[in-house]
């Protein structure tokens, strides 16, 4: 099957269905962080010349002007939100049959539609807390393949006392925290992927 992997610098996804047996590509603005196949460019403008070529797409949207953590911020970047709702439009409307659109719980739901599924890392073997919504065309909801207890003290190993993230303010925290956690790829490797 060939799969595209929207918005995905790090390989994580792409490398998952590549050992699977995909022909898999990952796509993004920034360069890859580890060898494969990746088209460094403008996603949309790829899928402007021929969609159909895809048998599925995995697409990452930035989160940075979707996401609730960032709603205090929305009264002052309504351009940005705009245009990053369109790009999800895009995404989401392109003539590929099997799509999955990923993104923390943001304005998509509200601006868009509600998500198919909200998935966690402890769902899939990972001790953080990270609630990711998929948006679903003719795929299944991931099963979780591995659920972790919930730890004694209430809080997962990325949160603080209060619940936050502990990732600290940085030029690289978008990047950090953008990356797909590998149980969840494979995963979608695994469950969709086997979708034929």
């Amino acid at each position: 099957m060939k799969v595209l992997i929207a918005c995905e610098f790090s390989g994580i996804v792409r490398d998952a269905f590549v050992q699977r047996g995909h022909d898999a590509v990952s796509c993004d603005l920034l360069p890859t962080e580890k060898p494969g196949q990746h088209i460094q460019g403008d996603v949309i403008e790829l899928l402007t010349h021929n969609p159909s070529y895809w048998d599925m797409m995995i697409a990452h949207p930035p989160c940075t002007h979707l996401a609730v953590s960032g709603a205090r911020y929305f009264k002052n970047k309504q351009k940005e939100q705009s245009d990053a709702l369109e790009f999800v439009r895009k995404l989401m409307g392109t003539p590929i049959e099997k799509i999955a659109v990923e993104n923390p719980i943001g304005v998509i739901s509200s601006k868009i539609r509600k998500p198919d599924q909200i998935i966690q890392p402890w769902q899939f073997g990972h001790p953080e807390s990270k609630a990711t919504c998929f948006w679903l065309k003719n795929l299944p909801p991931l099963k979780p393949t591995n659920i972790l207890k919930s730890p004694a003290s209430g809080r997962w190993q990325n949160q603080t006392p209060s619940g936050q993230n502990k990732l600290g303010p940085s030029p690289d925290r978008a990047k950090n925290r953008s990356r797909t956690y590998p149980g969840i790829a494979k995963a979608m490797a695994e469950q969709w992927g086997d979708e034929t």
